[in-house]
């Protein structure tokens, strides 16, 4: 297995462009790390690395060598799954990511009965509403809200998800009530804003009489976590856009409010993300399975509840 390790150790590196990266991202130390790629460059008889104090970078050996690595590596894990898909016995590590809200509300909940089902799968749980890149971050599976940017990976599509604009009562009695997208620019309504970073502007898309349309709000409060912008609405500051899922106690309760109710928010997918070969892994599949019917469950749930 050692020889394994070590291609598995230098394509990590290659992929994340770090010994050090790749050495948290496999557990295990940088020495360790350092030590594996020295040994397969004496076995190969060839550099991989070019390595300065500041830089790595592949050698032309280093970019031949790593498309047959990964190959094997994918052969391996292809292997691996059909012995478990007879054995009926998933296990290892699962690498998952998911926005803040979609992890908080629907995904950590069920990870315990997911686990108690296949006691040999651990499940490492990644919340962030910033975009991820599963290649460089090593994950296995990305649920994800909208639609992703890299047509190289494969999705399956879970739900579409009702979104609403909604404010507390109090900023609507000192602001008003917006009844559709264009009070929203014209009486210049705060409108709390979800921003990543490279992103210059803000545009929510509703539906209008004449089909989807951008709107381009503005407001003084944003943020990288939607469920500060939660609290933000829920404290009276402004206007939020949020899937129904993460609003629907308080607007069951009363403490937010539609609104601009003749232009609601466009439907937003919810899928998952995964590579070609993760979709051959067992446990992977099995997540999905498990999370899709979970998920989608409780999403039309919050739907009625309305």
């Amino acid at each position: 297995m050692s020889y394994l390790d070590n291609i598995r150790t230098f394509v990590r590196v290659y992929e994340l462009g770090s010994m050090s990266a790749a050495g948290r991202d496999l557990r295990i130390s940088p020495a360790v790390t350092s030590s594996r790629i020295s040994q397969l460059e004496a076995h190969l008889g060839v550099r991989l690395f070019q390595r300065t104090t500041r830089n790595l970078s592949p050698t032309q050996q280093g970019k031949a060598f790593y498309n047959g690595a990964a190959e094997i590596l994918e052969a391996v894990a292809s292997a691996e799954a059909q012995i478990v898909n007879l054995t009926d016995n998933p296990r290892g590590s699962l690498y998952v990511s998911a926005p803040l809200g979609v992890g908080r509300r629907l995904i950590a909940p069920q990870v315990a009965d997911f686990l108690a089902t296949y006691p040999e799968v651990s499940v490492r749980l990644r919340l962030s509403d910033r975009k991820v890149d599963l290649t460089s971050e090593g994950l296995d599976l990305a649920f994800f809200l909208g639609q992703p940017e890299d047509s190289n990976l494969r999705i399956r599509k879970i739900t579409d998800v009702e979104r609403v604009l909604c404010a507390s009562p109090a900023y609507i009695a000192r602001r008003g009530k917006p009844a559709n997208g264009e009070d929203l620019v014209s009486l210049d309504h705060e409108c709390l804003n979800l921003r990543f970073p490279g992103a210059t502007e803000f545009q929510w898309m509703l539906s209008t009489e004449d089909g989807p349309r951008r709107f381009r709000v503005s407001g003084r409060f944003e943020c990288d976590d939607g469920d500060v912008l939660t609290d933000w609405a829920l404290a009276g500051h402004g206007i939020a856009l949020k899937p129904l899922f993460e609003v629907a106690e308080h607007l069951e309760s009363g403490a937010l409010v539609p609104v601009a109710q003749e232009t609601p928010p466009v439907p937003i997918q919810m899928a998952c993300l995964f590579t070609h070969r993760k979709r051959q892994d067992p446990k992977s599949r099995l997540f999905m399975d498990f999370m899709v019917e979970r998920i989608g469950t409780r999403i039309r749930e919050a739907g009625r509840a309305r």
